[in-house]
């Protein structure tokens, strides 16, 4: 059963900004095992900054992209925040391919 799993905001909940990185970069680091048929991240909105080179969660995010998993972050969001040159995920994608990932995927969960 195939995963996406859906980052649309630069923390996780919606409190104190602190807690919500601490438990986001936590929660990366736990997803294969969670979810070991994980296929792609989609990153959009406040989560495409997640995607950069001097990100809280570079590591993680390179962690999963070296075990397989897509990167799916979204290019209009990027040009958006004028962070295309430090994506540390290139190209940047784009909503057909977000959207076709998540159509095609058994599970789609977000964070």
């Amino acid at each position: 059963m195939a995963t996406v799993v859906v980052l649309n905001k630069a923390q996780m909940g919606g409190g104190s900004e602190e807690l919500g990185r601490k438990i986001l970069a936590t929660c990366l680091r736990k997803l294969p095992a969670a979810f070991p048929d994980l296929e792609a991240l989609v990153l959009f909105n406040g989560g495409a900054l997640l995607a950069t080179n001097d990100s809280f969660v570079a590591q993680e995010l390179t962690m999963l992209h070296d075990r397989g998993v897509e990167m799916l972050v979204c290019g209009t969001c990027v040009d958006f925040f004028g962070i295309r040159e430090r994506l540390l995920f290139d190209p940047p994608s784009n909503m057909d391919a977000i959207l076709a990932a998540m159509a095609k995927a058994d599970k789609v969960v977000t964070i």
